[in-house]
Protein backbone atom coordinates (compact mmCIF):
# COMPACT_ATOMS: atom_id res chain seq x y z
CA UNK A 1 0.00 0.00 0.00
CA UNK A 2 1.23 3.19 -1.31
CA UNK A 3 2.18 5.75 1.69
CA UNK A 4 -0.12 8.43 1.07
CA UNK A 5 -2.65 5.39 1.79
CA UNK A 6 -1.48 5.01 4.52
CA UNK A 7 -1.22 8.61 5.78
CA UNK A 8 -5.12 8.97 4.35
CA UNK A 9 -6.71 5.83 6.24
CA UNK A 10 -5.40 6.86 9.25
CA UNK A 11 -6.12 10.66 8.90
CA UNK A 12 -9.52 9.70 8.03
CA UNK A 13 -9.31 7.30 11.32
CA UNK A 14 -8.08 10.31 13.38
CA UNK A 15 -11.21 12.34 12.15
CA UNK A 16 -13.75 9.49 12.64
CA UNK A 17 -12.74 9.25 16.31
CA UNK A 18 -13.02 13.00 16.95
CA UNK A 19 -16.41 13.82 15.93
CA UNK A 20 -19.61 12.61 18.32
CA UNK A 21 -21.61 10.78 16.32
CA UNK A 22 -26.30 10.39 16.37
CA UNK A 23 -26.97 7.25 17.73
CA UNK A 24 -27.93 5.85 14.66
CA UNK A 25 -26.20 8.41 11.67
CA UNK A 26 -25.69 7.65 8.47
CA UNK A 27 -21.86 7.64 9.40
CA UNK A 28 -22.32 5.01 11.84
CA UNK A 29 -23.68 2.67 9.21
CA UNK A 30 -20.73 3.51 7.22
CA UNK A 31 -18.35 2.75 9.65
CA UNK A 32 -19.84 -0.41 10.11
CA UNK A 33 -19.68 -1.33 6.42
CA UNK A 34 -16.14 -0.44 6.64
CA UNK A 35 -15.43 -3.29 10.04
CA UNK A 36 -17.46 -5.82 8.20
CA UNK A 37 -15.35 -4.88 4.74
CA UNK A 38 -12.25 -5.41 6.70
CA UNK A 39 -12.99 -8.85 8.75
CA UNK A 40 -13.99 -10.60 5.45
CA UNK A 41 -10.63 -9.16 3.83
CA UNK A 42 -9.19 -11.24 6.47
CA UNK A 43 -11.71 -14.46 5.87
CA UNK A 44 -10.50 -13.94 2.02
CA UNK A 45 -6.81 -13.54 2.37
CA UNK A 46 -7.38 -17.39 4.93
CA UNK A 47 -9.21 -19.03 2.04
CA UNK A 48 -6.66 -17.88 -0.59
CA UNK A 49 -4.11 -19.49 1.17
CA UNK A 50 -5.77 -22.20 2.07
CA UNK A 51 -6.78 -22.44 -1.66
CA UNK A 52 -3.01 -22.13 -2.47
CA UNK A 53 -2.06 -24.80 -0.60
CA UNK A 54 -4.61 -27.69 -1.96
CA UNK A 55 -4.65 -26.82 -5.10
CA UNK A 56 -1.14 -25.57 -5.69
CA UNK A 57 0.91 -27.55 -2.92
CA UNK A 58 2.63 -24.37 -2.24
CA UNK A 59 1.00 -21.54 0.36
CA UNK A 60 3.11 -18.77 -1.04
CA UNK A 61 2.06 -19.57 -4.30
CA UNK A 62 1.83 -16.00 -6.66
CA UNK A 63 1.49 -15.43 -10.01
CA UNK A 64 0.85 -11.34 -10.57
CA UNK A 65 0.99 -12.18 -15.06
CA UNK A 66 -1.99 -13.18 -15.07
CA UNK A 67 -5.35 -11.17 -14.82
CA UNK A 68 -9.19 -11.79 -15.62
CA UNK A 69 -10.87 -9.12 -17.98
CA UNK A 70 -14.31 -9.90 -16.67
CA UNK A 71 -13.41 -8.77 -12.79
CA UNK A 72 -13.13 -5.24 -11.82
CA UNK A 73 -10.06 -2.86 -12.38
CA UNK A 74 -8.53 -2.38 -9.55
CA UNK A 75 -6.52 0.70 -10.88
CA UNK A 76 -7.30 3.75 -9.57
CA UNK A 77 -7.19 7.88 -10.62
CA UNK A 78 -6.63 9.27 -7.57
CA UNK A 79 -8.48 12.81 -8.64
CA UNK A 80 -10.78 11.08 -9.97
CA UNK A 81 -11.59 8.90 -6.78
CA UNK A 82 -11.80 11.54 -5.03
CA UNK A 83 -14.50 13.32 -6.75
CA UNK A 84 -16.85 10.56 -6.73
CA UNK A 85 -20.43 11.75 -5.83
CA UNK A 86 -22.10 9.55 -2.82
CA UNK A 87 -24.37 7.94 -5.23
CA UNK A 88 -21.58 7.05 -7.76
CA UNK A 89 -19.54 5.40 -5.20
CA UNK A 90 -22.22 3.51 -3.79
CA UNK A 91 -23.37 2.59 -7.46
CA UNK A 92 -19.97 0.89 -8.23
CA UNK A 93 -19.66 -1.00 -4.99
CA UNK A 94 -22.73 -2.77 -5.92
CA UNK A 95 -21.92 -3.56 -9.51
CA UNK A 96 -18.41 -4.63 -8.26
CA UNK A 97 -19.36 -6.66 -5.53
CA UNK A 98 -22.05 -8.93 -7.86
CA UNK A 99 -19.49 -9.03 -10.22
CA UNK A 100 -17.07 -10.87 -7.68
CA UNK A 101 -20.26 -12.85 -5.82
CA UNK A 102 -20.91 -14.23 -9.65
CA UNK A 103 -17.61 -15.25 -10.18
CA UNK A 104 -17.29 -17.18 -6.98
CA UNK A 105 -20.34 -18.99 -7.32
CA UNK A 106 -18.96 -20.12 -10.53
CA UNK A 107 -15.69 -21.13 -9.02
CA UNK A 108 -17.81 -23.21 -6.07
CA UNK A 109 -19.96 -24.84 -8.28
CA UNK A 110 -16.51 -26.07 -10.66
CA UNK A 111 -15.07 -27.33 -7.12
CA UNK A 112 -18.38 -29.15 -6.32
CA UNK A 113 -18.03 -30.80 -9.58
CA UNK A 114 -14.87 -31.89 -9.05
CA UNK A 115 -15.72 -33.42 -5.87
CA UNK A 116 -13.36 -30.94 -4.08
CA UNK A 117 -15.07 -31.63 -0.41
CA UNK A 118 -13.67 -32.75 2.84
CA UNK A 119 -12.86 -36.34 3.27
CA UNK A 120 -11.02 -38.13 6.66
CA UNK A 121 -12.43 -39.03 9.85
CA UNK A 122 -11.77 -35.78 10.93
CA UNK A 123 -14.32 -33.03 8.87
CA UNK A 124 -12.83 -29.99 7.50
CA UNK A 125 -14.64 -27.07 6.01
CA UNK A 126 -14.37 -28.07 2.25
CA UNK A 127 -12.85 -24.99 -0.56
CA UNK A 128 -16.82 -24.56 -1.56
CA UNK A 129 -18.35 -24.49 1.45
CA UNK A 130 -15.40 -21.79 2.58
CA UNK A 131 -16.16 -19.79 -0.52
CA UNK A 132 -20.28 -20.00 0.14
CA UNK A 133 -19.01 -17.85 3.58
CA UNK A 134 -17.39 -15.34 1.56
CA UNK A 135 -20.11 -15.31 -0.25
CA UNK A 136 -22.30 -14.76 2.85
CA UNK A 137 -20.17 -11.95 3.93
CA UNK A 138 -20.83 -10.23 0.85
CA UNK A 139 -24.40 -11.09 0.28
CA UNK A 140 -24.60 -8.69 3.69
CA UNK A 141 -22.21 -5.90 2.32
CA UNK A 142 -24.69 -5.63 -0.54
CA UNK A 143 -27.30 -5.50 1.88
CA UNK A 144 -25.82 -2.82 3.84
CA UNK A 145 -25.10 -0.48 0.38
CA UNK A 146 -28.88 -0.97 -0.98
CA UNK A 147 -29.84 0.18 2.54
CA UNK A 148 -27.89 2.98 1.89
CA UNK A 149 -28.52 3.50 -1.66
CA UNK A 150 -32.21 4.32 -0.66
CA UNK A 151 -31.67 7.19 1.41
CA UNK A 152 -29.77 8.79 -1.60
CA UNK A 153 -32.06 7.06 -4.29
CA UNK A 154 -35.50 7.32 -3.99
CA UNK A 155 -36.61 5.08 -6.93
CA UNK A 156 -33.77 2.51 -5.58
CA UNK A 157 -35.35 -0.66 -4.80
CA UNK A 158 -33.45 -4.26 -3.16
CA UNK A 159 -31.82 -5.59 -6.23
CA UNK A 160 -32.74 -9.54 -6.81
CA UNK A 161 -30.52 -12.26 -5.73
CA UNK A 162 -27.46 -12.83 -7.72
CA UNK A 163 -27.64 -14.80 -10.49
CA UNK A 164 -25.58 -17.79 -10.22
CA UNK A 165 -22.82 -18.38 -13.62
CA UNK A 166 -22.87 -21.88 -15.13
CA UNK A 167 -19.94 -23.55 -14.26
CA UNK A 168 -17.77 -24.74 -16.70
CA UNK A 169 -17.29 -28.71 -16.43
CA UNK A 170 -13.66 -29.37 -15.96
CA UNK A 171 -11.72 -29.68 -19.29
CA UNK A 172 -9.79 -33.19 -20.01
CA UNK A 173 -6.55 -31.87 -20.64
CA UNK A 174 -3.29 -30.82 -17.47
CA UNK A 175 -3.23 -26.96 -19.52
CA UNK A 176 -7.05 -26.45 -18.58
CA UNK A 177 -6.97 -27.80 -15.44
CA UNK A 178 -4.19 -25.70 -14.63
CA UNK A 179 -6.05 -22.31 -15.93
CA UNK A 180 -9.17 -23.07 -13.92
CA UNK A 181 -6.91 -23.53 -10.83
CA UNK A 182 -5.03 -20.23 -11.41
CA UNK A 183 -8.57 -18.64 -12.03
CA UNK A 184 -9.55 -19.62 -8.41
CA UNK A 185 -6.46 -17.78 -7.23
CA UNK A 186 -6.83 -14.89 -9.54
CA UNK A 187 -10.36 -14.28 -7.87
CA UNK A 188 -9.37 -14.43 -4.57
CA UNK A 189 -6.17 -12.23 -5.17
CA UNK A 190 -8.09 -9.67 -6.59
CA UNK A 191 -10.83 -9.58 -4.02
CA UNK A 192 -8.45 -9.17 -1.38
CA UNK A 193 -7.51 -6.49 -3.16
CA UNK A 194 -10.49 -4.90 -3.82
CA UNK A 195 -12.09 -5.42 -0.87
CA UNK A 196 -9.23 -2.20 0.31
CA UNK A 197 -10.61 -0.24 -1.90
CA UNK A 198 -14.12 -1.08 -0.41
CA UNK A 199 -12.97 0.36 2.67
CA UNK A 200 -11.44 3.22 1.79
CA UNK A 201 -14.73 4.18 0.02
CA UNK A 202 -16.40 3.65 3.20
CA UNK A 203 -13.95 5.58 5.34
CA UNK A 204 -14.30 8.65 2.59
CA UNK A 205 -18.59 8.09 2.45
CA UNK A 206 -18.12 8.48 6.79
CA UNK A 207 -16.22 11.76 6.28
CA UNK A 208 -18.43 13.22 3.63
CA UNK A 209 -21.39 12.61 5.61
CA UNK A 210 -19.73 14.22 8.45
CA UNK A 211 -19.17 17.38 6.03
CA UNK A 212 -22.66 17.34 5.03
CA UNK A 213 -24.58 17.39 8.63
CA UNK A 214 -21.92 20.42 9.91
Amino acid sequence: MAVWWQALILHCCLLLCAVSPAPISQRNKYTVSFSLTRSTRTQVQQLNRKYKEQQFGDVHFEDRSKELKELPLLSTDVESWLNLTEQERLNAAMTDMQIFWNMLERKRQQLELEGEHSTGPVRHVSLPESIALIQLELRDLMSQVSSQLSRVRSSWTEPPPPTAAVPQRPQASSEKDWDSRVEGYIILRDLDLYLVKLARDFLVLALQTDANQH
